[in-house]
């Protein structure tokens, strides 16, 4: 049995490392308009140190990694660390979440990693509308960027949409009609009222059953088994379709109950749950020459104060003050 089984006998073997909390973008659900401070250099983990964590991290039962940011391209040297990650024996998936901007110059470099998944954020396909969202004009830049991903053999790539109530609501059809002419997996999330960000609907979330209604516009939805490196994605598919659809419901149902996650913040901080400010420092330790064995026990002690489930509702944001772009998402 994993030594990272909690409480409620959940085995967390999946590891999301932010590897900096900066982006190029300013996502209206994910930041405020105004000034964020930014982590000094200093307090940002090096990529030896996150090594060092995930290799402590794979004995006690981490098979599977995702690399997130901020926005991960962003980061210097990010396709040698992507490199050294895959040579760690143990891990069987290492994937990685981008805003595309960045990829269509790295994505050989990342394929050739050892990185065979990838997430997509794309939430409009409407250049106009992608500017209002994320606050640059550069549209084509991630179009291109997904269709490169495609050509280039990930597999799957998956396409990130956030349902926003009032910005993209009227082409959610849109977006899902791709799966029918690409072998896109294109997962919609229902908007998370957390931290400070410009857009702040918490009392009009969109939640899946809305979002189904409008997908349901281009027939009928198909269940999709899951898979082994599957998250908590409900998966669908159109009849004829080459890829298929999902939904991320953390607040219509949320999925506490089979959470098999961590979260590893560029702060060195240990996080058992995204939507709880609770978590370990596993830095300064580090940085004070903790052993292995100790390190292991920073992993142990976090496992076992993971929250049932998240205290966060349609209605309520208090729970969570961090910014989603300094945890990870």
């Amino acid at each position: 049995m994993s030594n990272l089984t909690d409480r409620y006998n959940r085995h967390l073997n999946y590891l999301r490392i932010s590897v900096t909390d900066r982006c190029n973008l300013r996502c209206v659900y994910c930041l405020p308009r105004n000034f964020v401070p930014k982590l000094p250099h200093q307090d940002i983990l090096t990529y030896e140190e996150i090594l060092r964590i995930v290799r402590a991290a794979v004995p006690l039962g981490i098979s599977k990694i995702r690399i997130t940011g901020g926005e991960p391209l962003v980061r210097k040297g990010i396709c040698d660390f992507l490199k050294e990650l895959s040579e760690v024996k143990g891990l069987s998936d290492i994937s990685v979440t981008t805003n595309g901007v960045f990829l269509k110059e790295n994505i050989e470099s990342i394929r050739s990693a050892g990185v065979k998944r990838i997430n997509i954020s794309l939430d409009t396909l409407n250049r106009e509308k992608f500017k209002e969202i994320t606050g640059q004009d550069c549209f084509g830049n991630v179009w291109e960027s997904i269709l490169l991903a495609e050509e280039a053999g990930f597999d799957p790539v998956k396409i990130n949409v956030v349902a926003l109530r009032g910005i993209n609501d009227d082409e959610l059809a849109d977006i899902a009609a791709l799966s029918f002419s690409h072998p896109f997996h294109i997962r919609f999330i229902e908007y998370m009222p957390i931290g400070k960000a410009a857009y702040q609907h918490s009392d009009k979330g969109m939640l899946a059953p809305e979002i189904i209604d409008r997908l349901s516009r281009l027939g009928k939805l198909l269940p999709v088994a899951n898979g082994i490196n599957d998250g908590p994605a409900e998966r669908y598919r159109f009849e004829g379709a080459k890829g298929e659809v999902g939904l991320i419901r953390p607040l219509s149902r949320h999925f506490c109950c089979k959470c098999n996650r961590l979260r590893l913040t560029a702060s060195g901080q240990l996080r058992t749950c995204l939507l709880s400010d609770r978590q370990e420092d596993i830095k300064t330790p580090l940085r004070k020459g903790c052993s292995d064995s100790e390190l292991a026990d920073i992993f142990i002690k976090a496992v076992r104060l993971k929250p049932f489930e998240h205290k966060l509702t349609v209605s309520h944001s208090d729970e969570v003050s961090a910014q989603m772009s300094a945890i990870g998402g």
